[in-house]
């Protein structure tokens, strides 16, 4: 089965903000009209106050020559998480680890995406500090530990965005790349080193309230062609029908919305096979290394992602007419789909 999200781009209405923090609910947890909008710097506070559908979570994922790491730090009201994964480029060896909290109290994860965030239990610990030079990352758990450095650049420039889907489910979620993680991941006792000069990070922060299911497409990639730092950030489905889409790009440190929506075709039955990126600004082909399948279903909650490991390749364009190659820039492309 192949998938193709839309005959033809849609283009959509998105305001930029450019001033200070804004509430993203107003009364009774409906969505503040004012912060439906997007932004190059954290803008929105997530004073969500109902429980039963809050979703916060922090994802970082770093890429190196030899590996990939990644882990998501969440609250869900009734779940809370740390998932751990590695995955050896060299071997394709996967290491999954951390562990699922149910019910586990008030949210130790903070209104604001990118502000300090701590969680330890027995069996884990995780800390997230932004810094003067960026955000120190700091993770413990039974077969995997890291203590990476993010570099962030004075003045560098994230997407955020509110996706309204009504007054009563919304989501805010930031988007990062072209940041270059030091530090080490320790697997089973083995260190890896990161180099910051070839390795990359990005990050993924959302804060909301869901609907109960969703299925979403999320793409990522960051390198350097021709002597230009490209970031690559596009998503779909879970946007369907909004005013607002997660696409974006980066070139030489600068990003540019894309408010129209691009089309993705990719085959379902095997995601190991060459994805395709078309719209206005991009023709992209993204060729998987390797898809990593997760399947989990306990009580009412489920869980399926395809994540596809490889490199993107083709051209993209900005809205002033320049034109960048892109040639083997490593990331991901992926279909999620959730039932909370």
């Amino acid at each position: 089965m192949v998938s193709n999200l839309f005959s033809r781009p849609v283009a959509k209405s998105e305001r930029e903000h450019v001033g200070g923090v804004v509430d993203l609910v107003g009364p009774r947890d409906h969505l503040n009209p004012a912060a439906a909008s997007w932004s190059r710097h954290p803008h929105i506070r997530a004073n969500m106050r109902w429980w039963g559908r809050r979703k916060r979570f922090e994802y970082w994922a770093i890429s190196t020559p030899d590996f990939v790491f990644a882990f998501s730090f969440s609250h869900s009201d009734y779940r809370g998480g740390l998932a751990v994964y590695f995955l050896d480029l060299h071997t394709m060896t996967e290491v999954n680890d951390g562990e699922t909290i149910w019910l586990p109290g008030a949210s130790d994860l903070p209104e604001v995406a990118g502000a300090a965030m701590s969680r330890v239990t027995k069996s884990t610990s995780v800390s997230i500090t932004p810094d003067a030079e960026g955000t120190l990352l700091e993770l413990r758990a039974a077969r995997v530990s890291a203590r990476i450095r993010i570099h962030e650049p004075a003045g560098h420039e994230s997407m955020g965005v509110v996706v309204p889907w009504t007054s009563r489910r919304y989501q805010y979620t930031r988007k990062d790349n072209c940041l270059r993680p030091e530090g080490w991941v320790e697997v089973d006792g083995e260190r890896r080193e990161i180099a910051p000069a070839v390795s990359w990070a990005a990050l993924d922060a959302g804060r909301g309230k869901w609907p109960a299911q969703v299925v979403w497409n999320w793409a990522s990639g960051s390198g350097i062609t021709d002597g230009h730092e490209i970031g690559i950030q596009l998503g779909a489905k879970w946007t369907d029908g909004s005013p607002a889409t997660e696409n974006a790009l980066r070139v030489d440190g600068r990003l540019e919305k894309l408010s129209h929506d691009v089309e993705w075709h990719y085959d379902t039955s095997d995601f190991t096979r060459p994805w395709t990126f078309t719209g206005p600004q991009v023709d992209l082909t993204f060729t998987p290394v390797h898809n990593r399948h997760a399947l989990v279903k306990k009580y009412l909650f489920m869980t399926r992602e395809d994540q596809a490991f490889g490199w993107w390749d083709g051209e993209i364009r900005l809205a002033n007419g320049e034109t960048y190659r892109v040639e083997r820039i490593f990331g991901w492309a992926e279909e999620v789909q959730r039932r909370w």
